[in-house]
């Protein structure tokens, strides 16, 4: 995790479902860059792709925004 993931999933959390450049505008990380990021978290579930370009924050990323989870312990999926 870097500290731009957290932010990401936080942003979800408070807006809602989002594109990378939705995050840009939201001065998360640049477009490229957050779509970057939004594949590794969509590929450690905590977050998921909705439809070409749109994600959401799953049940783990709440979990790990509400320190219930801890991000080191999960393995991408396959």
């Amino acid at each position: 995790m870097r500290p731009t993931d957290e932010h990401i999933l936080e942003v979800m959390r408070d807006e809602g479902n989002m594109t990378p450049q939705a995050l840009a505008e939201f001065d998360v990380a640049a477009a490229n860059y957050a779509r970057d990021r939004l594949s590794v978290l969509v590929e450690y579930g905590l977050a998921e792709r909705v439809s070409r370009g749109l994600y959401r924050l799953t049940n783990e990323g709440r979990a790990f925004l509400d320190e219930e989870l801890d991000a080191s312990t999960l393995d991408p999926s396959e």
